[in-house]
């Protein structure tokens, strides 16, 4: 099924060769945890983004060697990857040198004098550029006008950087206008959609560990997706980066914007409930990790009503204890003992993928 959602139309901009915005479907980003100067462990992290799914990366540059980390880095990964610099833009300059597709600035934290060095840098050798407003280190002239960083004042923010890089001669923009308020997050970004049709990029920033950032970027990222606002996104969680991604295309999911991997729908289970449904989904979940094919799959603990309840569902297994059914698009299979729950499941979703 088509998703009912109507996009806003943005003009796209070209990420190492990802298409962002224009008519491209929503791109899924991440940023890694480990420190950049290690290459290796750097490296072995984007390579576990890249398989669960991440089609953008972005490091962390706070010095000139992490800058230099990027060529080996960049050599060694298939997905574009963004510099995130603060504070030095001289950091920004090494970093593109060193092959970054991309850079990620706060305007809040970098003169206009080093804007204008990393727009000229960026320009003369393809790079995007984009301006990230974020509500923890506003210009402080705005965030004093409006009385704290409102939605309005990051807009501001946004405008007013955008017009200098257009002042440039420079349009290979894309933005952000991030708080760790929901709220906030959403009316900015919708007040930004209405004033500029450059590609935006969402999140809600430190939204927490997994259960707290699931909730926060749900509600966040899923209402402006909604509304037909958002370009790419990331999901922001405290730990591995690799759990942004399941939940980043969750969301993506939920909206029939995207249908990337597996959607695996499981009963909260009540008293009729006789396995243990919950330890069985975990088992599922840990074995689809990385799985790309669009497949929605049912974990049901009644065979009395579980298959009549997932009758969308592609394939699925309705449990009882010591045996249960294996049932596709709400039919019956065939029965099952408790113990071929997982590995008959997965041979069946392994053809029905490879199909």
């Amino acid at each position: 099924m088509s998703s009912l959602i109507h996009r806003r139309k943005t003009r796209p901009v070209f990420v190492g060769g990802v298409q962002i915005g224009g008519e491209a479907p929503v791109v899924v980003q991440s940023m890694t945890s480990s420190d950049t100067r290690d290459v290796r462990a750097t490296v072995e992290q984007i390579r576990e983004l890249e398989e669960a799914g991440c089609e953008i990366v972005r490091v962390a540059v706070p010095d000139e060697a992490a800058a230099a980390a990027i060529r080996e880095i960049r050599s060694l990964i298939r997905i574009p990857l963004i510099a995130d610099i603060h504070f030095r833009h001289q950091l920004a300059l090494l970093a593109m040198n060193h092959g970054a597709d991309g850079i990620r600035i706060n305007p809040g934290n970098i003169s206009p004098d080093g804007i204008r060095e990393i727009v000229r840098m960026a320009r003369a050798n393809g790079k995007v550029i984009r301006i990230g407003i974020n509500a923890g280190s506003l210009e402080k002239e705005i965030f004093i006008r409006h009385g704290g960083a409102t939605a309005e004042a990051l807009v501001e923010s946004a405008l007013k950087n955008i017009r200098l890089l257009e002042e440039m001669d420079f349009d290979a923009i894309k933005l952000s206008l991030k708080s760790s308020a929901v709220a906030t997050t959403i009316e900015a970004y919708r007040l930004a959609a209405g004033k500029t049709d450059y590609p935006l990029h969402l999140g809600v920033t430190e939204a927490g560990t997994l259960v707290q950032a699931a909730i926060k970027s749900a509600i966040g990222i899923g209402t402006l997706l909604y509304d037909g606002i958002g370009d790419t996104i990331r999901v922001s969680v405290t730990g591995h980066p690799v759990q942004e991604i399941g939940v980043a295309y969750g969301i993506l999911r939920a909206l029939n914007i995207r249908n990337v991997g597996p959607d695996i729908i499981a009963c909260p289970t009540c008293g009729r409930c006789e396995i243990d449904l919950a330890k069985l989904a975990q088992r599922v979940e840990g074995e689809l990790k990385g799985m790309k094919s669009p497949l929605k799959i049912a974990l049901m603990g009644c065979v009395v009503n579980g298959p009549g309840e997932a009758a969308e569902a592609d394939i699925g297994i309705a449990g009882g204890r010591g045996s249960g059914i294996l049932f596709k698009k709400g039919k019956v299979v065939r029965k099952i003992r408790e113990e071929e729950f997982v590995p008959v499941l997965m041979a069946e979703i392994a053809k029905m993928a490879a199909e």
